[in-house]
């Protein structure tokens, strides 16, 4: 910063001082030094004291010139208005952030300075534009009369002094040699451009209006100087070429954009320019006699004036763009990067003539593989501005040829905004250009439709609409407008569209996806996807003579797009399983939405039967079609409704008595129920029907049951077993929404769970018919329980409920042996219901209705899950050959999961023990990346549950893992093909003790007190066992180790040795190497310290005589190590805390003395060395 010239600090040449000190000052000076002061940059509350002070003193300045151009407005304005004596004494980086006029104000008074002195003016605006960098800084400023002098150019350097610890740049802004120097740390330091908050956003649109602002005032007077213009490009240059990233950032942004305010002075002498020379042609087009000649010199004149001008203002921007442009487009840092694209677009756009050419636009192409997802972006919406003008579109043939690729490719850009925008840019270019892009071009970006972006996805479809749907009406409108009146075109004009539309869908051989493809097209197509009258009227016309209607898959494809549509308009543009769309709508967008529901409502209550009863034999067709009333509006005036739903409902009986499939079940359930819920008028219509319909089925499946059911025996033949079968679909479809508790299903259908087949087999019914039962009895279980706190009004219901669950999960259980997992679901479903009302049951109400399950159940239902869920490992079913696509992968994946879950429920929610949880995390490891997060919740949820129990329940998982891999190893068990490796388990006991913290002390050392039982609980050593069977669980057990705190690990340790007192008889033999490492990990809590010491600590008692350290330990003397024990109190919580790394490498360390192989003297002497190393704290335990 240059501050305030002072008598004492002169920092102006010698013809600005003050007229009172020229006599007490040499003349001859002519530079100057000034300490910047405190950050006036980014100090927000000093800046307003500031111009509260000096507002103030208003009276005094408005007497008195001020001796500076930048702070001196007061004494040039005069007092002239209110708007001047409110911004009138602020200095130019004051003025940043007070708004637009403020601005023009302060640069107006400005600019009248530096007409009056300019070098002084000069040194102020410099003065911004370091301030603007936020540094604090030093400033020499010194004058330089020839600046083509080598001696004066050789000094011009850029360099750090590390004695300092300052860094200083010097450079020439002629007829300035400035200096700036300032702290290393510089770059480190938020500056104004980058600061977070609304300051630095104000920042931000304040300079960039400054610098055009001035640019603006500066243009019909001072710009042409030659000196100002000169003097600024070389201080932008200069400091946008610093290795300091405040002043390059900063400079760069202010040479940008004093390029784009150059821009706006040339196309203003250019609109000059243009019409001086129609005034010059039209004077010339007058007779002779009317000419004036000196009108005509002053025209061509002035002409020549302003192309004068205008070849000097291109000459700055040349400078400009040549000087700093082409250094700082491919600078380090991608904000600046951005600025160069951002305002090369501008300049592309605004000033064509100049701009607009190869040398310019090759920038543009180099800068799209720019690896920041900003610059890229804006480098499209600057290509998205010229190809948005038709008349530019010639000048960027050979951009377009060269760099078609890349812009293609950009639409799998992984940033999501700039793929959305080149795929615009694309769509402008198709507009513009029908050539540039080929067919297979035109197909690649039409993919885009099914994409997971909407936003993406909503920009192909404006292509799909304006390349295959427009051009499509066009020529049926061309052929039939003068033959047939309005309506009828317009319906021809739709029917084309759709008729597009559904070649298109065939085409990409996406059977699955409409709603997407509707939702792609709903912004720009949504007129023509919600003329369901003209749809409908397609949908229902048949193929005449002279009109070719649609085929069987087209009308398919249609009904789709139809319900598609009208979920649309009904439910908005939200989708799973594609992101970018607005989950809030406005008022405008609701309003329109309760229209388009009305619309809905009063069209197809009357035409959706008439599609029904066409449609009647489509499966697909007719489940698609169902789904329609869903949307209704109940409240709509319709004419006749009670006739008209009637109709419908008609239709709907009607399909259903035809159809049994699940689609077509679930949707006219969905349907029955929605019509239902609502309290309208035609919800008692709905009800009445829905109750008919219920009462024919079961009507219908007592009288095949009947038949069926004789003395305890199924004998159906195959037209009857499918009877009942689908009845027994319809039934549990409409279960599974509907309360069908008044029929009393449970009674009519539980006897097909006991009943012997035809031959006397134990299987009982068909499987299909089998578990058709089981699904609808778990719905009526289910609805039972539902509804347990209304309908048990006394002890009987009670106990009759009762009765009922335990039946349903006895005969349940022998349906689990199925492949088919319906029963299992079935009855997780039924448990954690039961275990809900449980949960809710309220002692006003009769029960609860206790019930566990029995542990035939329970292991029945864990065999399940081992059986179909955790079959066979990742890599198993990797190397094998790919029958099956990703896609039905993926399902089984989707199916293995939902049951692993629903077994997992029964866990968390305490239906089965939790020790039954032991099976699931034995799988942890292996299926990590299938059911890792489930598995990990699960342990979660138990913990919350018990923590003492879980944790019990890992103990039980790793001890039934080592139990069976002994048993492989000694071959006394049956092969198992699941059997875990030991070093697979060690892991799985790290992964375990991850999942304990400083609140599970109790746990840990419950697992490690069990740990240590399971090793030598019921242990006696003789000369053919010497150690237990199981010592190798140690190792595993130690992993928990570094999990404990230092008393906890005394503790642990204590156990141990009574636990080994009567059963260790030599350490030095190999077998008991798993418990010295295990030892050694409960040893390893303090820095330093030895485990071997403490394994033989109670010999200490024992030990002849002390060594000299020894003594001034124990008289509290400093010790060899360098530290008290009052060091070591204070760093115990540190050494509580040790990382796992540094107590592994203690373990390494601790067990080296302890080798076998070192003989028993020699072990016994570097016990005692160590022992007598060791602090206060050392644990001592007798063995």
């Amino acid at each position: 910063m240059i501050a305030e010239p002072t008598a004492e600090a002169p920092c102006r040449p010698s013809g600005q001082r003050n007229r009172k000190d020229r006599n007490s000052q040499d003349e001859a000076i002519s530079s100057g030094a000034v300490n910047q002061s405190e950050d006036e940059s980014g100090n927000e509350n000093r800046q307003k004291n500031v111009r509260k002070r000096k507002r103030a003193h208003s009276s005094e300045n408005d007497k008195s010139p001020s001796p500076r151009a930048g702070r001196s407005s007061a004494g040039r304005a005069g007092g002239s208005s209110s708007k001047r004596r409110h911004v009138e004494a602020v200095t130019l980086f004051e003025v940043v952030t007070m708004g637009r006029d403020a601005m023009q104000v302060v640069i107006d008074d400005w600019i009248e300075a530096y007409v009056a002195d300019r070098d002084s003016s000069l040194l102020d605006l410099i003065n911004f534009f370091i301030q603007s960098c936020g540094c604090k800084s030093v400033v020499t400023a010194e004058m330089c009369h020839n600046k083509e002098d080598s001696d004066v150019m050789s000094k011009m350097v850029e360099d750090l002094d590390e004695v300092a610890c300052l860094q200083y740049k010097r450079f020439l802004a002629f007829p300035w040699i400035l200096t700036v120097t300032w702290p290393i740390d510089t770059d480190s330091v938020e500056y104004p451009l980058i600061q977070s908050g609304p300051y630095g956003h104000w920042f931000h649109s304040g300079f960039c209006d400054f610098v055009s602002v001035l640019v603006a005032q500066c243009q019909q007077s001072v710009i042409f100087d030659g000196y100002l213009m000169n003097s600024l490009i070389s201080l932008l240059a200069e400091l946008s070429d610093s290795c300091i990233r405040a002043f390059r950032h900063t400079c760069a942004l202010a040479a940008m954009k004093l390029l784009s305010a150059l821009v706006g002075v040339a196309l203003s002498l250019s609109v000059g320019i243009e019409n001086n020379q129609k005034l010059y042609q039209l004077q010339k087009t007058k007779p002779v006699r009317q000419r004036s000649k000196p009108q005509l010199e002053r025209i061509k004149n002035n002409t020549s004036e302003l192309q004068m001008k205008r070849a000097e203002i291109e000459n700055m921007m040349d400078t400009i763009f040549k000087g700093i442009f082409i250094k700082r487009y491919r600078d380090v840092l991608p904000e600046i990067r951005s600025i160069c694209v951002e305002e090369l677009g501008v300049w592309m756009k605004l000033y064509n003539s100049a701009f607009l050419s190869d040398t310019y636009l090759k920038y543009m192409g180099w800068m799209m593989y720019d690896k920041i997802p900003d610059v890229r972006l804006k480098c499209v919406l600057g290509l998205q501005a010229l190809y948005g003008d038709p008349s530019l579109f010639p000048k960027l043939d050979l951009f377009s040829s060269r760099f078609k690729k890349r812009m293609i490719s950009m639409t799998l850009d992984k940033d999501h905004e700039v793929a959305a925008q080149s795929l615009k840019l694309l769509v402008l270019i198709a507009k513009t250009s029908e050539d540039m892009l080929t067919p297979e071009d035109h197909s690649y970006l039409l993919q885009f439709v099914y994409s997971s972006q909407r936003l993406l996805a909503s920009t192909a479809g404006e292509l799909l609409y304006s390349t295959r749907l427009l051009n499509n009406t066009d020529a049926l409108r061309s052929n039939s407008l003068d033959e047939i009146n309005e309506e009828e075109s317009h319906r021809l004009q739709t029917c084309g569209r759709v008729k597009a539309l559904l070649h298109f869908y065939q085409e990409s051989q996406l059977h699955e996806h409409v709603v997407y493809l509707v939702d792609s097209l709903w912004d720009c197509g949504g007129a023509l996807l919600k003329d369901w009258t003209t749809l409908t009227s397609l949908l229902l016309q048949d193929a005449t003579s002279h009109r070719a209607g649609l085929t069987l898959s087209e009308q398919t494809v249609l009904v789709e797009i139809l319900v598609a549509s009208v979920r649309q308009a009904s439910e908005g543009p939200v989708l799973a399983g594609r992101s970018g769309a607005k989950k809030v709508i406005s008022v405008k967008e609701k309003k329109i939405q309760v229209d388009d529901c009305t619309k809905i409502t009063e069209h197809f209550l009357t035409e959706l039967p008439k599609l029904l009863s066409k449609f009647s034999g489509h499966c697909d067709a007719v489940a698609s079609l169902m789904k329609i009333p869903q949307f209704f509006v109940p409240d709509c005036p319709v004419d006749d409704i009670t006739q008209v739903l009637s109709s419908l409902l008609t239709e709907i009986q009607a399909a259903l008595d035809i159809h049994s499939s699940p689609a077509v079940l679930e949707a006219a359930a969905r349907t029955y129920l929605y019509l239902c819920s609502k309290e309208t008028t035609w919800s008692s219509i709905v009800r009445d029907k829905r109750d008919s319909v219920v009462q024919t089925w079961v009507d219908q499946l007592t009288v095949l049951l009947g038949e069926s059911l004789r003395e305890d025996c199924f004998s159906a033949d195959e037209m009857k077993t499918g009877n009942i079968s689908s009845t027994l679909k319809k039934l549990s479809a409409f279960h599974n929404c509907h309360d069908l508790q008044k029929w009393d299903l449970f009674q009519l259908l539980f006897p097909l769970l006991s009943v012997r087949g035809r031959r006397g087999e134990e299987d009982g019914a068909p499987p299909e018919v089998l578990l058709e039962t089981l699904r609808c009895l778990c719905y009526s279980m289910l609805w039972s329980l539902n509804t347990s706190g209304e309908t048990l009004t006394s002890r009987d219901k009670t106990v009759a409920q009762q009765q009922q669950l335990c039946l349903f999960c006895e005969r349940s259980l022998h349906c689990l042996s199925h492949p088919d997992n319906r029963a299992f679901q079935g009855v997780c479903d039924v448990l954690s219901a039961h275990s809900y009302q449980l949960h809710v049951w309220t002692p006003t109400s009769f029960g609860p209705l206790v019930y566990t399950p029995s542990p035939k159940l329970q292991r029945a239902l864990s065999n399940f899950v081992c059986t179909h869920v955790f079959a066979g490992s990742d890599c198993e079913r990797q190397s094998k050959v790919i029958e099956h696509s990703e896609l039905e992968r993926l399902e089984r994946l989707h199916t293995r999961r939902n049951l692993l879950a629903a077994f997992c429920k029964l866990i968390v929610h305490g239906v089965l023990e939790m020790s039954t949880a032991a099976e699931v995390y034995m799988h942890y490891m292996k299926f990590y990346n299938d059911f890792g997060d489930i598995i990990k919740e699960t342990m979660c949820r138990t913990r919350q549950m018990d923590k003492i129990e879980g944790s019990r329940t890992l103990v039980l998982c790793l001890q039934q893992l080592f139990v069976q891999l002994k048993k492989e190893q000694e071959g006394s068990g049956p092969a198992r093909a699941g059997v875990q490796t030991f070093t697979s388990i060690k892991e799985l006991a790290r992964r375990f003790s991850l999942t304990f913290g400083d609140k599970y002390r109790e746990c840990l050392v419950m697992i490690h007190r069990t740990g240590i039982e399971f090793v030598f609980q019921g242990f006696s050593p003789s000369p053919e066992t010497a150690t237990p069977p199981y010592v190798s669980y140690l190792t595993i057990l130690s992993e928990f180790s570094s999990r404990l705190l230092r008393p906890d690990k005394k503790a642990v340790f204590s156990y141990l040795q009574k636990q080994t007192a009567d059963h260790v008889t030599d350490f030095r033999e190999e077998s008991w190497k798993p418990l010295l490492q295990y030892r050694a990990s409960l040893l390893a809590a303090a820095k330093g310290e030895d485990a071997a010491s403490n394994v033989s600590s109670d010999r200490k008692h024992n030990l002849p005589g002390r060594s000299a350290v020894s003594k001034q330990k124990q008289e509290g003397s400093k010790s060899p190590c360098g530290f008290s024990p009052a060091d070591s109190r204070v760093n115990k919580s540190h050494r509580d805390h040790l990382s796992p790394s540094y107590l592994l490498s203690l373990q390494e360390r601790t067990a080296e003395p302890l080798h076998p192989s070192v003989g028993r003297a020699n072990l016994e002497g570097v016990i005692i060395s160590s022992s007598e190393d060791q602090e206060d704290e050392t644990v001592e335990v007798e063995l």
